[in-house]
């Protein structure tokens, strides 16, 4: 099973690129996000590699970053879901904002994803808001990974030092952040994010 591929880029398409790998060319899909942010046609890549193997194809789906392989991983693992919904809902949300997507409850966010409906969405929070801290633990997303403000890291440092694991606590100051708005102060995020682990 092909796991990573390093070469430089062959060519770009709509949905996939060739990575010259030795004089070897390998497809490989990936979203439309990972492929906007490629090196250009020449230059040196290195992708992360999902291998789906079937009777009648072998398929490459390339990652830039361990976090979005998982997060590939993991939307697979929901009934519905398929290799293009997948690479969908990563091309328009990160894992980052997929997580705060989640954590909230924000089912239009997700249903930009072409391919996403309302049902869908909503199957998705259902089945993966009680995995968001996890994917914390997992590498998905780190515990400050899209906080961005020191405001929700000031925060997150407060409820960790009230005793919660930083895989709880990050995922409910998403949601409190979601809510509260992005000018939110310390104060008002903790207040929302105990709010939100109380829950």
């Amino acid at each position: 099973m092909i796991a990573k591929l390093k070469g430089l880029v062959d060519s770009i398409g709509e949905d996939s690129l060739i990575v010259d790998v030795g004089g070897v060319g390998y497809l490989v899909y990936a979203s439309t996000r990972t492929l906007s942010h490629l090196p250009a046609v020449g230059e040196p890549v290195e992708l992360l590699i999902e291998t789906h193997v079937r009777e009648d194809h072998i398929h490459l789906y390339g990652f830039p970053a361990e976090g979005e392989l998982k997060m590939f991983r993991t939307l697979l693992g929901v009934q519905g879901v398929g290799v293009r919904v997948a690479l969908a809902i990563l091309t328009i949300l990160d894992p980052d904002a997929l997580l705060a997507a989640l954590a909230s409850g924000d089912k239009t966010a997700i249903s930009q994803a072409a391919g996403v409906g309302p049902k869908l969405a909503a199957r998705l929070i259902n089945e993966l808001k009680d995995k968001v801290g996890g994917f914390v633990d997992e590498g998905i997303a780190a515990p400050t990974a899209g906080a961005g403000s020191q405001e929700f890291q000031d925060a997150l440092s407060a409820l960790v030092q009230l005793g919660y694991k930083p895989s709880q606590a990050h995922p409910a100051l998403l949601a409190a952040r979601s809510k509260a708005g992005e000018g939110a102060d310390v104060g008002a995020l903790v207040k929302a994010g105990l709010k939100e682990l109380s829950k």
